[in-house]
């Protein structure tokens, strides 16, 4: 019988073509399946919290996978020291613990919660961690239009198809900005996110932080269900996801 166990890590994605295996190109998953097969002496699969676009960074991130081992609390933290010594510096290892063997990564979460940085203000100490954007923009719009997209389900005009999803529906339960110094910092929190879908979100509210359009453009945008319609996606330098929350009771306990 397998035992199952999650790991919270981060990376930075400017190296990686996302967190999902893919032919030719260097992914989150594919070294951290690398480094579990050497450590465990066992192929190892991790499944993750879910795929992020290639460049985008995570604070925290969860994966799961399944192994032979039963691991005591001692092998498990020789596992992070190891883990971490084995992979590059720009993926880090926080914590395994067990699991439930019906939890899972992706499936199980119940929210995500996401960030992107503007830097106004040029920053060289941010130039691969925010998007350089130093036109004058209208936080107070753009809120607005925040709170607009919050009370919408269907988010279709923001999603990169065709998609492996049977659903474009979404339910936001926080969607805002804030100016922290230089920088404006959206945030949003959602059961489920399409892909593509927070950059072009950002990209549309950036036109209405820029005038170009006002909120009777953004639910007509929303009505169309047409990605063309929407603003264009702002890069995915940066874009973080900083949290995803599971359901208690799906750690394992003696």
């Amino acid at each position: 019988m397998k035992n199952r166990y999650f790991i919270r890590l981060s990376f930075l994605g400017t190296n990686y073509h996302g967190w999902q295996i893919q032919k030719n190109s260097n992914t989150v998953q594919t070294i951290l399946n690398d480094a579990l097969s050497v450590l465990l002496r066992e192929k190892i699969t991790a499944t993750g919290a879910g795929r992020t676009d290639a460049g985008v960074h995570a604070k925290e991130f969860y994966a799961h996978f399944d192994t032979a081992h039963f691991l005591e609390s001692e092998q498990i933290d020789d596992l992070i020291f190891h883990m971490n010594g084995y992979l590059p510096c720009d993926i880090g290892i926080h914590e395994v613990f067990p699991v439930l063997p019906v939890a899972h990564a992706r499936f199980s979460a119940v929210s995500r919660t996401y960030q992107y940085y503007i830097a106004q203000i040029k920053d060289p100490f941010m130039n691969g961690f925010s998007f350089y954007y130093s036109v004058p923009l209208n936080i107070q719009k753009m809120n607005e239009g925040a709170a607009f997209i919050k009370s919408c389900s269907d988010f279709t005009s923001f999603a990169k198809l065709p998609y492996e999803t049977k659903t474009n529906i979404c339910k936001i339960t926080d969607a805002h900005w804030e100016r922290k110094e230089n920088l404006l910092l959206f945030t949003i929190t959602a059961d489920r996110f399409l892909r593509n879908m927070v950059r072009a979100i950002v990209g549309t509210l950036i036109d209405q932080g820029r005038g170009r359009t006002d909120l009777n453009d953004l639910r007509t945008i929303i009505e169309s269900r047409n990605r063309s319609s929407a603003g264009t996606s702002v890069p995915a330098c940066g874009l973080y996801l900083t949290s995803v929350v599971y359901p208690d009771g799906i750690i394992m306990t003696s």
